[in-house]
């Protein structure tokens, strides 16, 4: 059998993006008259969609005008952008796993825009693992918890979903994999805080992910793991 397709979550997954994205998501919210802080996000909203996000607030504190929402938000993209091109890092591990995991075909499944997808994967040295294989819930106007998102990049890269492994941070990822029938790993980074769904795999850190990619490998897809990709946990 062929190798499992390799679905990455891109913020918090791939890139330590998160810490950013929740200062300039407080700090637009917060000039619109939306009460909100960097630890709603990272807390509550961790993996959700910017829309829903400002549609619940707007339900806990009265409507804001949709010009000014719009004017916000490509504010708040515009800065975080910069922010990312200047200060973006990667999750520690992410770089090994990419390199020890190469052979499997692979792309990046993301709720932001392409153009912040590009930027991160730029900016962090990431980009020529995945060249243009990335799906962005904006482009497949679908977005995590749904399946869809999931199942278009799967379809577009030709593979059914039992054959394909999702790795993501956020609850809202793994739930939606599972749902769209993938082996799913969940990279668990706050275990205190977090409990890893049912029919799940836990990793607490990249450096774990190509010991458990080749297990699955070998036990569920019964294809030998790849010569050069061995050794990697």
């Amino acid at each position: 059998m062929p190798l499992p397709l390799l679905l990455f979550d891109c913020d918090g997954t791939l890139v330590d993006s998160e810490p950013l994205l929740a200062e300039e998501m407080a700090a637009g919210l917060n000039s619109v008259g939306l009460p909100f802080a960097s630890t709603d996000y990272l807390g509550e909203f961790r993996g959700a969609r910017f829309r829903r996000i400002v549609a619940e607030l707007q339900q806990r504190y009265g409507d804001v005008d949709p010009d000014q929402l719009d004017r916000m938000e490509a504010s708040m993209r515009a800065n975080l952008a910069t922010r990312l091109a200047q200060e973006l890092t990667t999750i520690p591990g992410a770089h090994e796993a990419l390199d020890i995991l190469a052979a499997y075909p692979s792309a990046v499944v993301s709720n932001g825009p392409e153009s912040k997808i590009r930027t991160a994967l730029e900016a962090t040295g990431l980009s020529h693992y995945f060249g243009k294989r990335f799906f962005s819930g904006y482009t497949a106007n679908c977005w995590k918890p749904e399946p869809c998102l999931h199942l278009h990049a799967a379809s577009i890269m030709g593979y059914s979903a039992s054959d394909c492994i999702a790795i993501d941070d956020a609850l809202v990822g793994v739930r939606a994999a599972l749902q769209a029938g993938m082996t799913v790993i969940h990279l668990n980074r706050f275990p205190d805080a977090e409990t890893t769904p049912e029919n799940a795999i836990m990793i607490s850190n990249m450096y774990q992910l190509p010991a458990v990619v080749e297990r699955l490998t070998r036990e569920y897809w019964q294809t030998p793991v790849p010569q050069h990709s061995m050794g990697g946990g």
